[in-house]
C-alpha cells in the first residue's frame, strides 16, 4: 500500500488506519503484504473481500473510536466462525495515523508495510523503477495503471505541455528534449517502456538502454515489423545479439489483441508485474 493513499485519507478524514496482513498461512484470499487503508467513512485497497474484510474494518473503526494510537495484530482463523472455507490463517495487523503524523509520513514516501513489530516505511529508493517514456494516450494510460502499484514511476516527455494537469500521486514527472539521457541516467535493473510521438526518439532511448545492458525489462510499442526494423538498427550500432533478444515488441500479454489505450495500459502493467516477480524469485533462489 503506498503511503501517498494513506497521506490523502489522513488529509481527507483526519485519521485512519493501515491495515495489512501480516502473517498468512494455509489457504487464504490474500497474501502477507497486502494492504488497506480505512477511514470513518470509506476504505480502499483490499486484504481479500469476503467476511475477514468486513470484520478487519469493523476492528479498524472500532479502533478510531476508541482514540488508540498504538498497533494491533488480531488473528483471523479462516473458518466456520468467520463463514469462510478457506481454511487459513491470517494475523492482521493495525496501525492507527492521524494529522499528527503527516509530516513523516510525506517525509517517508513510497510504500507502507506493516510486521507485527508494527509499521515499517520502506524506501522508495527500493520500489523497482519504472521509466515511461511519452505522455500520449497509451503513456497516459499506463501511468495510471502503474501508480497504484508497487513501483515508482517516473514519466518522461521531451514536449512541453505534454503531461495532464492531474498527475497520480507519486509519479515524478521529467520534461527534457533529451528523453535517452533519462535512460542512461536510470538506476540499474530499472523497467523502460518506450511510447513516444517518435520513432527516431524511440529508437535513441532504445539505443542508450541496450548500451547500457543493466535494464530489467525494455518494452517498445508496436508491431512485430517495427521490432525488426529497430533490430537491424541497433545491429548497425554494434549492440549484440544477447542484448537485442531481450527487447519487448509488441508489449504487454501475448494473445491480447484489443488496442485500447486502457486495456493496453492494463496488459503492460500486468507484464511488468510478471518481470518484477520473476526477478523477485530468482533472487530469493539465489540467496
Amino acid at each position: 500500500m503506498r503511503i501517498a493513499d494513506l497521506v490523502r485519507a489522513v488529509e481527507t478524514e483526519g485519521q485512519a488506519v493501515f491495515v495489512i496482513v501480516a502473517d498468512a498461512r494455509g489457504s487464504v484470499p490474500r497474501e502477507t503484504g497486502a494492504g488497506m487503508v480505512v477511514t470513518p467513512t470509506h476504505s480502499l485497497g483490499t486484504i481479500g473481500g469476503g467476511t475477514v474484510e468486513h470484520r478487519a474494518i469493523e476492528e479498524a473503526r472500532g479502533i478510531m473510536g476508541t482514540g488508540s494510537s498504538g498497533n494491533i495484530v488480531l488473528d483471523f482463523p479462516l473458518g466456520p466462525a468467520l463463514d469462510q472455507c478457506c481454511g487459513g490463517n491470517m494475523q492482521v495487523g493495525f496501525a492507527v495515523f492521524g494529522a499528527e503524523d503527516l509530516e513523516r509520513l510525506s517525509a517517508a514516501g513510497g510504500v507502507l508495510e506493516l510486521w507485527k513489530g508494527g509499521p515499517v516505511f520502506r524506501d522508495p529508493a527500493e520500489a523497482r523503477t519504472v521509466l515511461t517514456y511519452g505522455a500520449g494516450h497509451v503513456g497516459t494510460a499506463l501511468v495510471h495503471a502503474l501508480a497504484p502499484l508497487p513501483f515508482r514511476v517516473r514519466w518522461i516527455d521531451a514536449r512541453l505541455d505534454a503531461f495532464p494537469q492531474q498527475v497520480p500521486l507519486g509519479v515524478e514527472t521529467v520534461t527534457t528534449p533529451l528523453p535517452e539521457a533519462q535512460a542512461k541516467a536510470a538506476p540499474a535493473d530499472a523497467l523502460h517502456v518506450v511510447l513516444t510521438h517518435s520513432h527516431a526518439l524511440d529508437m535513441e532511448i532504445v539505443s542508450a538502454v541496450m548500451e547500457r545492458g543493466d535494464f530489467g525489462y525494455l518494452g517498445l510499442i508496436g508491431s512485430a515489423t517495427k521490432r525488426a526494423l529497430f533490430l537491424r538498427r541497433l545491429r548497425e550500432r554494434g549492440i549484440g545479439e544477447t542484448r537485442l533478444a531481450r527487447l519487448v515488441c509488441p508489449i504487454g500479454l501475448p494473445g491480447l489483441k484489443d488496442k485500447r489505450p486502457t486495456v493496453i495500459a492494463a496488459s503492460v502493467a500486468a507484464e511488468l508485474l510478471q518481470v518484477v516477480q520473476s526477478t523477485t524469485q530468482i533472487s530469493r533462489e539465489s540467496a
